[in-house]
C-alpha cells in the first residue's frame, strides 16, 4: 500500500494518538506481543480500548512501514527503522518547543 520512501516523511503529528502511543509504547517496551500492547493502552485509555482496535491500528502501522512483525510461535511486533527516526524527530521537535517557550517567560 505505501512505499518505504513515503514511509520516510511521515511524522507522528500525521498520525493518530492511538499510533502514537502504540509506537511510544513499542519504543519503551521493545518487541512486544498485541495482548501487552492492549494491556498498556487499556490501562491508559480512561474510557477503555478493545483488542481488536489495537490489532488494527498495528496494521495499520505495519502497512506504513512503522512496525514489523515476527512470527515463532506468537506474532511479535516491533518499531522499523522508520519508526525510530520518527519517534527521535518528534523528541528533537519536542525539546526545541520547550526550549522556545522557556525563552518567552
Amino acid at each position: 500500500m505505501s512505499s518505504h520512501a513515503e514511509s520516510d516523511d511521515i511524522s507522528l503529528a500525521d498520525l493518530s494518538a492511538i499510533h502514537r502511543d502504540l509506537l511510544w509504547i513499542l519504543s519503551q517496551t521493545g518487541p512486544s506481543e498485541s495482548r501487552p500492547l492492549h494491556h498498556a493502552l487499556a490501562g491508559y485509555y480512561t474510557g477503555g480500548i478493545n483488542q481488536a482496535r489495537v490489532c488494527d491500528t498495528l496494521e495499520e502501522l505495519i502497512e506504513l512501514d512503522l512496525v514489523t512483525t515476527q512470527t515463532h510461535d506468537t506474532t511479535e511486533y516491533r518499531l522499523t527503522e522508520s519508526a525510530r527516526r520518527t519517534l527521535f524527530a518528534r523528541q528533537a521537535w519536542q525539546a526545541g518547543t520547550c526550549n522556545a517557550e522557556r525563552g518567552h517567560e
